[in-house]
């Protein structure tokens, strides 16, 4: 019998998710009598950890899919995906550009090396691309006084027949809260580009869910969102969680109890004893650890579900093993299903929050000895 612990990847409930954003657009947009802007699901990182053929279903009815890595964008295109695929980052080596013109993949140009790549090669036919600026964020994108000059290089190769659409494109920095930075870069954005034709795309999950950033933009049929985190279930703000927005868990991390033992008052549990008991208590192991893509780090008080209830995490995370507190759980046996966070028990924000860090960091992290169980 192989060991009891899976990550179950549910297709319909990444579908809500997909709709959850496209509702609040389409809902928006009817109230603000604005074209709806279009969604680039995106997909990066394996579909944070999800599985990017499962992606390509569960996402059928995005407007197009945003990944980093050239092998996923064209095993995408393979498996018979025909709408707009972006490369976040771009080509990285010049005789990559032959690629993304066979394959139909949309390219973000962010600087002048990658200016002087397409420059100097010869496609066969042009492709998409989206000048990036740095608004802000101060992580890729031309300056705004040289985004004017690289927007007229653009131009020369679009005339050329290298480039085909030019596009704009920036990130925000702290979209996620109620923040002055953002008014800021939506201001820099639209100055900087005012005039200049093509498709906008500035929004990724926080600020595609937060209508004040899009509807500051012109109103457009070419204006694109790129909501990432919250498709996959994980809530982009701190202060609104996944429930309040709508959103369903996109993989459940489970396990089950394979020890149960007393412990009293005065002992320690696992590595270190950085849980000591000072009463008598039933504490459970469960076969997880972070070899499975647990976090180490999370400390006692972790919330995860236990034949159903809530109770918490004790003592240090095993590479293996992790222990958890079967107080709340008196009926508690060997055999029992854990949730370590997804349906049926603690949100994987909830647990990220536990251990100081984010849900798709843990999303991400699940490793590939957890056997995936995907429910269509």
């Amino acid at each position: 019998m192989p060991r009891p612990i899976s990550a179950t990847i549910s297709l319909p409930f990444l579908t809500h998710n997909l709709a959850v954003v496209r509702n609040q657009l389409d809902r928006i947009s009817t109230e603000h009598r604005r074209v709806r802007p279009k969604i680039w699901a995106v997909v990066k990182a394996n579909a944070y950890g999800h599985g990017i053929h499962n992606a390509l279903e569960a996402f059928a009815q995005a407007d197009g899919l945003a990944m980093l890595d050239l092998s996923e964008a064209i095993a995408c295109r393979e498996a018979g995906w025909t709408k707009p695929v972006l490369l976040l980052e771009g080509f990285f080596d010049a005789a990559d550009i032959n690629l993304f013109s066979h394959y139909a993949l949309d390219a973000t140009v962010h600087c002048r090396t990658q200016l002087d790549m397409l420059s100097a090669v010869k496609v066969n036919k042009p492709l998409n691309v989206f000048l990036k600026l740095n608004t802000g964020m101060n992580r890729l994108g031309f300056e705004p006084d040289q985004f004017r000059s690289a927007w007229e290089t653009l131009t020369g190769l679009q005339q050329a027949g290298t480039v085909s659409q030019i596009g704009k494109m920036t990130h925000f920095a702290r979209a996620d809260e109620a923040h002055d930075l953002t008014r800021s870069q939506i201001r820099v954005f639209t100055e900087t580009t005012r005039g200049l034709s093509g498709p906008d795309s500035m929004c990724n999950s926080a600020a595609s869910l937060t209508p004040a950033c899009w509807l500051s933009l012109p109103d457009t049929a070419r204006q694109w969102v790129r909501p990432g985190i919250c498709l996959y279930g994980s809530s982009p703000f701190t202060q609104r969680t996944s429930t309040d927005l709508g959103l369903q868990p996109g993989l459940t991390l489970s396990s089950k109890l394979i020890s149960v033992r007393p412990i009293v008052p005065g002992e320690g549990v696992g590595y270190g004893h950085m849980f000591v008991a000072d009463q008598p208590m039933r504490i459970g192991v469960v076969a997880c650890g972070y070899a499975d893509g647990y976090p180490r780090h999370a400390p006692t008080g972790t919330p995860v579900s236990v034949a159903g209830v809530r109770t918490r995490l004790l003592g240090r995370v095993s590479m293996d093993m992790l222990t958890v507190d079967l107080g709340p759980v008196p009926h508690a046996r060997v055999g029992d299903d854990v949730v370590l966070w997804g349906q049926g028990g603690p949100t994987v924000d909830e647990v990220a929050s536990a251990a100081g860090t984010i849900g798709y960091e843990l999303l991400c992290a699940v490793a590939p000895r957890v056997p995936k169980l995907v429910v269509s």
